[in-house]
């Protein structure tokens, strides 16, 4: 864990995963899950790592985790994503440039997707965004401020976030000339989880397969976006 300054000059803390040669490596501003900063958005970090990447991830919920749903939608619900976006976010992009890395993207998954769409319209330093099955509502989405590549990985059976909504998403950015690809999976919400199916949802499901061609599909952008 270290800490980091905001913008507004508050101090932050989040947790970091460095790669064996960090010098002037790439970064990666990772987003939670609902559930906080727990075991798995840390092993995200250290899988971008061993990739190459350094890999930061602000604790929004300020050390508070949640292990059950109505937790974790509890502490979601007490976020505030205008700062988190424009604060925390953007504060770990700018940490991650000030040390070292040149180019900086920021990736989240589900309540961490719709901050990443929401910081890719409100932080300038970072250099493109990695979406996983999460969006916000469309009325916060400024399209027009999109000016970074965006990569969108999204469940078509998705009971979280509807299909129909990511299609609205896709027009808006259509029309603002935004430079984006969207995927979209055969797969039920939060399907690169692998703790998925242990949470006793429904709703959501790991899937081994879309998961890793997600991956694959998100290393090869990150290689073309930040080291190319």
């Amino acid at each position: 864990m270290i800490e980091f300054k905001r913008p507004d000059g508050k101090s932050t803390s989040g947790y970091l995963a460095e790669p064996t040669a960090s010098a002037n490596a790439p970064g990666v501003v990772v987003i939670q899950e609902w559930w906080g900063l727990d075991e798995e958005v840390k092993s995200v970090a250290d899988r971008l790592a061993k990739a190459g990447y350094r890999a930061l991830v602000p604790d929004l919920y300020r050390g508070k985790l949640a292990l059950e749903a109505n937790e974790a939608e509890h502490l979601m619900q007490g976020l505030d994503f205008g700062d988190a976006a424009t604060q925390d976010i953007r504060g770990a992009v700018q940490h991650l440039k000030a040390t070292g890395s040149a180019k900086v993207a920021v990736t989240g998954f589900c309540m961490g997707g719709a901050l990443t769409v929401l910081s890719a319209c409100n932080v300038p330093e970072l250099d493109a965004t990695i979406v996983w099955y999460g969006n916000p509502p469309l009325d916060y989405v400024n399209a027009s401020a999109i000016t970074k590549p965006m990569l969108a990985h999204w469940a078509l059976h998705d009971e979280f976030f509807a299909a129909a909504g990511v299609d609205q998403l896709e027009e808006k950015l259509k029309s603002a000339g935004v430079d984006y690809t969207f995927h979209r999976y055969d797969a039920k919400h939060a399907f690169a989880n692998p703790k998925s199916d242990v949470r006793g949802l429904p709703p959501l499901k790991y899937d081994a397969a879309a998961a890793q061609l997600a991956w694959d599909r998100t290393f090869d952008f990150l290689s073309k976006q930040l080291t190319n």
